[in-house]
């Protein structure tokens, strides 16, 4: 895929700290210093958020970022009043706050400062190395307030990453820093995030992105299997057309349902993660996983057979609709932004 210029609008945000009202996630703060994403995956849930600007949810939404410019005057405002709890705030639920254009403008390490002097607790997800500039920052922050850092990976596979997430770095270097901040004392997890039906669900490629993780010093892991909401659905369907198109087909029908995958299907991928786990024993205690939406009633489960090598047979993966099993997990809500 051809690489665009990128164009970055600065624009003054009104608040900082956004509110999340969906039950059942481990924080009740978001932020996100930045709107769009340079990273440019295919997938990304975010997508749909530019559509409320009047932008593309395809191109203009890794070509064209919004900057927050007056975040941290924002939410230093914000944490000062008396009436600030010092609640956990998590970063990057609807960007990559290490995209490129932090290496720029700085906004989420002023954050970071913020969130240290106001001894403030936080859950930063990311794709990116230049997470790594903030060492030091995130080692005090974990110090006097706490923090956990989860990197988002989908494939150890460099050409399948550069055909999905075109801007985003590539594994390995995830995976150094993934060690490097653990080295540092910065407790870091993996998150197998988003698994894409019919690419990364079988058994090697899970298994391959779960050693990995392992072997650079992962504090626990989690996952998420892929969801097509709107934005998101045209974007990835499109671009496996152009490079798998019977997958394409398979996959459309899989999520004909919804923006979610089958419950069964969900099912077997949490138990073939639990499996692969069972060689890999992760130091971490995750926090308690959270559901994902829609929350429907528990159905009992059904029976599930052999977890073979191979990715699922799309076309066989029929189910209510209803929350997965859970995997040990560092697992992060990805659904709401400012």
């Amino acid at each position: 895929m051809a690489r665009r210029r990128v164009e970055y609008v600065e624009i003054r945000a009104a608040s900082a700290l956004n509110r999340v009202r969906a039950p059942g996630l481990p924080f009740r703060w978001s932020l996100n210093p930045y709107r769009g994403c340079a990273h440019g995956c295919t997938y990304c849930y975010a997508r749909r958020t530019h559509t409320f600007l009047d932008l593309s949810a395809g191109d203009q939404f890794s070509r064209v970022i919004l900057v927050k410019t007056n975040l941290p005057e924002v939410l230093e405002r914000e944490l000062a009043r008396p009436s600030w709890a010092r609640e956990t705030v998590a970063l990057g639920t609807a960007t990559d706050i290490y995209q490129p254009a932090e290496g720029h403008y700085r906004i989420t390490r002023r954050i970071l400062e913020l969130l240290v002097r106001y001894r403030t607790p936080a859950h930063i997800v990311t794709r990116s190395p230049l997470i790594l500039r903030d060492a030091d920052l995130l080692l005090e922050l974990h110090r006097r307030a706490g923090v956990q850092v989860t990197i988002s990976l989908t494939t150890v596979d460099r050409g399948l990453a550069r055909a999905i997430e075109p801007g985003a770095p590539p594994p390995a270097a995830r995976l150094r820093a993934l060690r490097r901040l653990n080295e540092l004392g910065v407790p870091t997890g993996i998150l197998v995030a988003p698994i894409l039906p019919g690419l990364t669900d079988g058994v090697a490629s899970l298994a391959a992105v779960v050693g990995a993780a392992h072997q650079a010093g992962a504090v626990a892991v989690g996952h998420q299997v892929l969801r097509l909401c709107p934005g998101a659905r045209e974007v990835y369907l499109e671009r496996l057309a152009e490079i798998l198109p019977d997958l394409a087909d398979s996959t459309r029908k899989l999520y004909r349902e919804g923006d979610l995958p089958p419950r069964r299907y969900r099912m077997v991928v949490a138990r073939r993660l639990r499996g692969i786990l069972q060689r890999y024993p992760f130091p971490g205690r995750p926090p308690a996983p959270r559901p994902t939406p829609p929350a429907g009633k528990a159905a009992s489960h059904p029976r599930v057979g052999s977890l073979p090598g191979e990715p699922l047979p799309l076309a066989a993966a029929e189910g209510d609709g209803s929350a997965p099993l859970a995997v040990q997990t560092l697992m992060v809500w990805s659904g709401h932004t400012n």
